[in-house]
């Protein structure tokens, strides 16, 4: 049977119009700022802020700057970081979705792809400049081979299929588990689909899962998102004979660190837009996540007390530094030789529909 998705015509807006252009969008500032560096994520910051892990950068710091991210749902938790980490003598840098003028440092847009932007962020500003390169160049390079005007050999789109009418299992290493949190959060948000990230000590997990109602491993694919390592591999032995399909997704090309845990990220948007198309959802956020959102951060408050609230442009690629941009407003300052490997990262899957 044809793929539904495949044809001629590419998507120029939506979120895989959006998609093609995310490698190099970042704009914001780029200089570092004073060392040493700590980082806390709240609301849209949360998983961009479990990514920059990679960077081992620690939740706080006394000293030089404290990296906030964070969308005015979660505004309160954010202000509060910033103030204790203010008071204990750092210098608290306010990166935001959206708020009040004077509890932002940088504006970066809101949506399922505020993550790139939040990351890069704080890989310029951290003084992981080539860091911040080479996942731009991770990202181009997959751009180039997930748009929906690559008809064969798609990975993106090959995966997707592979995923379509199954349960996915999400597995990283120990030291990984930020693959896992994107995974679920794409391929829910995006993809419309409930995956199972598996966390902790995967041995149990993946041995007793299954035995007391062997059928619950039908329709279950497994997802191993990275690297592995010895304890990942003796797990994917025991799933192998309790699930349909085990695939890998290593980092492509060889990327490793902070750029490789970005471009895995970058490749499972791909595939959750994909995903979405194939149950033919739009890949856009629920209405109910934003209406979720605005209740949680005061929307409609504003106007009756008169606050100006700031807001970047959702499900879009521009930015604003607040202190540059804002005229009138002064702000503060390995693996085995398996078939299964997805190609492009190694060999599609080429499962066909029954």
């Amino acid at each position: 049977m044809s793929d539904p998705t495949s044809g001629s015509n590419v998507p120029s807006s939506g979120l895989l119009g959006l998609l093609p252009r995310l490698p190099g969008s970042y704009d914001g500032p780029q200089t570092p700022e004073t060392a040493p560096y700590a980082l806390v994520g709240v609301g849209e910051g949360t998983l961009a802020a479990h990514l920059l892990q990679a960077l081992a950068l620690p939740s706080l710091t006394r000293t030089g700057t404290q990296f906030v991210l964070s969308s005015p749902d979660a505004g309160a938790a954010a202000t509060d970081y910033a103030d204790l980490a203010e008071v204990a003598g750092a210098t608290a840098r306010r990166i935001s979705t959206g708020g009040r003028p004077d509890e932002i440092d940088v504006l970066v847009p809101g949506g399922p792809l505020s993550t790139y932007h939040f990351a890069q962020a704080v890989a310029y500003a951290s003084g992981h400049a080539e860091e911040a390169q080479a996942a731009d160049a991770a990202l181009t390079d997959l751009a180039a081979r997930c748009s929906p005007n690559i008809e064969e050999n798609n990975p993106a789109r090959d995966l997707a299929w592979s995923l379509w009418g199954r349960t996915p299992l999400l597995l990283a290493a120990s030291d990984a588990d930020a693959l896992p949190h994107a995974w679920q959060q794409l391929l829910a948000r995006t993809g419309k689909t409930l995956a199972v990230p598996l966390l902790g000590d995967i041995l149990p997990l993946a041995s007793g899962a299954f035995d007391a109602r062997h059928e619950q491993g039908d329709a279950k694919v497994a997802l191993i998102l990275g690297d592995t390592d010895p304890a990942l591999l003796l797990a994917r032995e025991i799933l192998d004979s309790r699930i349909d399909e085990i695939i890998h997704v290593p980092a492509p090309n060889g990327a490793q660190g902070y750029p490789a845990a970005l471009a895995l990220w970058y490749f499972g948007a791909w595939v959750a837009a994909y995903l979405a198309e194939r149950y033919g959802a739009e890949p856009a956020d629920p209405v109910v996540l934003a209406r979720a959102q605005a209740g949680l951060s005061g929307e409609g408050g504003s106007e009756a007390t008169g606050d100006l609230r700031l807001s970047a442009p959702r499900d879009d690629l521009r930015r604003t530094r607040v202190e540059e941009d804002l005229p009138g407003w002064e702000g503060d300052g390995d693996d085995d030789d398996s078939d299964d490997d997805v190609d492009g990262f190694e060999d599609p899957d080429d499962r066909e529909e029954d």
